[in-house]
Parts: structure tokens; sequence; C-alpha cells
């Protein structure tokens, strides 16, 4: 095996997605690679990943490592700290049988991660799954006691001009299967024409699909700069004490933006601004809800998260995981998956219109799209 390319490197995956051309050798540094990252590699056509550390620690069941293998995208793995400072960015890359070579000259052995190695370390991930379970749910415990006012209570909203009041809300973050999902509803999309919120990333999704986003809601950190200037309007998802380090980019690329302070992630700010604000419905395309989910993020527990759904749940619809009803269309023993899909547009006008002209709409308009007329 011989891969020769040029060296794209940071220590934060996902601010180095945005600096990717194809045929990079991407070079992370990112214990247990997640999901979305992979298929963000994926997407980029990446030659091969350089990781400095473990991509499949055994420590859970992490999906990116079996993505990127299943894509034909080769991991060199655990190749070191002081290996990694060594390669800087547009370095020229050779990976050449089992040694690395930058510009020409020997770095050092490397190993190359294969399907089997996977296969181990998540037999290992579900050994320990009951001791990680264990602890996150101490964890989620522990702090949805400290955080329960904190959410619970009416927050301090940010003033802001896209009106909500009465009408569905898309949010979409880049979770897992965001954007399949998001293709499965366009339709949805295009008949009720939701009020559109993109969580950071999430709203270059929406991009990429042909929307506009309404709002931009998150960290700062993983979003473009393209999108950020698109929008309509930017909320900086800042600390409950008021700091906010994304306004700082905001700044600096002379924009207008309005901080919203809040305990949780910038998925739960985003779903508690469309519910505060009275929003008759609220779909969300790609969340984050279950601990493997929590963990690829890097987080101990989902405190904020469930107090979250406990308090909109009863607004909200999930499209996670609809765009897999669409792949095996009338095959024999689908015809659940067919009823299911026809059910998520049932759902949310069954929430949200008790009129019968836009529930038949919205069905024959999915049953259309499932027979393929």
């Amino acid at each position: 095996m011989l891969i020769k390319g040029r060296a794209k490197k940071n220590t934060r995956t996902k601010a180095l997605i945005s600096q990717l051309s194809p045929n990079d050798i991407a070079v992370i540094h990112h214990m247990d690679i997640d999901g979305v990252a992979a298929i963000q590699l994926v997407e980029k056509k990446v030659k091969a990943v350089i990781n400095a550390v473990s991509s499949a620690s055994g420590k859970y069941p992490n999906r990116g490592p079996k993505i990127l293998i299943n894509a034909g995208i080769p991991i060199i793995d655990n190749i070191g700290q002081e290996a990694f400072d060594k390669i800087s960015n547009n370095d020229f890359l050779e990976i050449d049988e089992n040694q690395l070579k930058v510009n020409g000259s020997y770095l050092c052995d490397i190993k190359l991660l294969t399907q089997e190695d996977i296969e181990l370390k998540m037999k290992e991930a579900s050994t320990n799954l009951w001791y990680v379970l264990n602890s996150f749910v101490e964890n989620t415990l522990d702090y949805a006691k400290k955080e329960k006012e904190l959410i619970i209570s009416p927050v301090t909203l940010p003033n802001i001009y896209t009106n909500i009041e009465g009408r569905h809300v898309l949010i979409v973050i880049r979770g897992n299967n965001y954007l399949e999902d998001l293709k499965a509803i366009r339709t949805y999309i295009e008949e009720v024409n939701p009020v559109m919120i993109g969580v950071d990333g999430g709203g270059d999704a929406l991009l990429d699909f042909g929307y506009h986003p309404d709002i931009i809601i998150g960290d700062m950190d993983s979003v473009s700069d393209s999108c950020l200037k698109t929008c309509s309007e930017i909320i900086v998802h800042a600390y409950p004490d008021g700091s906010c380090p994304g306004m700082k980019r905001i700044d600096n690329l002379g924009l207008k933006a309005v901080k919203f302070p809040f305990v949780g992630t910038s998925e739960d700010a985003a779903l508690i601004l469309a519910y505060e604000k009275n929003a008759e419905l609220i779909v969300t395309v790609g969340s984050h809800n279950n601990m493997i989910d929590f963990l690829e993020k890097g987080r101990p527990g989902m405190a904020s998260t469930m107090l979250v759904q406990m308090k909109v749940g009863h607004k909200v619809v999930d499209a996670k995981g609809v765009s897999e009803l669409y792949k095996n269309r009338l095959k024999p023993g689908y015809i659940a998956a067919l009823f299911l899909a026809v059910l998520f547009p049932l759902t949310i006008v069954a929430k949200s219109s008790p009129i019968l002209k836009e529930l038949y709409q919205l069905v024959s308009l999915r049953v259309r799209i499932l027979l393929g007329l």
C-alpha cells in the first residue's frame, strides 16, 4: 500500500472539515472517532486519516472507524503525540506499508487499523457498556438535580426579529443521518414552509439543500462564514454566566448577533427558543438523544437534554431515522416501514392542525414518494 497526499491537520476534527479538499490526508487528534465526523471525512473524499490517538479505544461503541473503513478510507491509528507534532499543514505525506514519511523523510512506524481490530474493540466496548452506562446515568441524574430550576423555569430569551409564534419550526443539527433525514422530509418542508433554525453546522446542511436559514444558533465553532453571512439572524449560545467565546468570531466577520445564555447544549437552546417563542410544532433533524450520541460528543451525561425534552417534548416530532424507512420500498417485511413513514407527516398534522385538507395533502405526498409516483 502506497498513499501520497498533502496533510491537513487540526486538533479539532470538526474545525478541520472546512479545510479539507478531495485527496488530502486528514491528520487528526480524535480519541474514539464519532459517526458524524467520519461521515464528513467521507464526504470530503480524503485519501486517508492519520490519528494521533486511538480511533477506537473500546471504552464505548463509537461509530466512526467502521464508517471510514466501509468507505474505503484507511485509518493510520495512534501515531503518538510526538509524531503528530512533527506534521504541519500541507506537508507531503507518504504512507508506505508500515512507515510514514513526511516531505520524503522517515517519521515513524505506523499501524493500519483493520476491520478485525475494530470488531475486537467493539466487543470490548460491549463488555464495558454496563459500567459506562452506569456512570452516564449517575452523571445525568446528578446534573439534572443541579440544573432543573435553570431549565424548567422560564428563561430570558434574546430579542429576535423572526416570527416563530404559531408556526412550525424545523431545527437541523449535524447529527447521525442528518442529510438523509433532511432529504426524506423535503416535501413536508415545501408544503409547510417552517421557520428554519440551523444549530451551528446544521445551517450549512440547510444551505446545501437550497434553503435559507432563518436563524443560526450555536457556539459558532462549526458553521461556515458563508452560512453566517447568508442567514437572517445569528444567536450565539453563551454560558450561564454570560461569557460568550463565540461572539469574537461574529465580531471579526463584522456581523451582528445576540447572546443567549443557557445551561444546556446549543441544540437544547434552540429547542427552548422555539418552545418559549410559542412555536406550534417543532421538527428536529439530526438530534442527539441517546447515550452513544452524547458519548461521541464527549459528554459524560445528558441532564440538560433530558430536562429540555421533558419540558418541550409534547411539541416535538423527531425525524431521526425517517430516511431508513424509504430505502426498501414495498418489499416483503417492510409494510410496517411504509406505515411508519406515512405516520410521520400524519403525526405532524395531528399535533398542529385539525384541517382535513392539509392532512390529505401531506399523506398523499408521502405515499407518492414511497411508491415512486
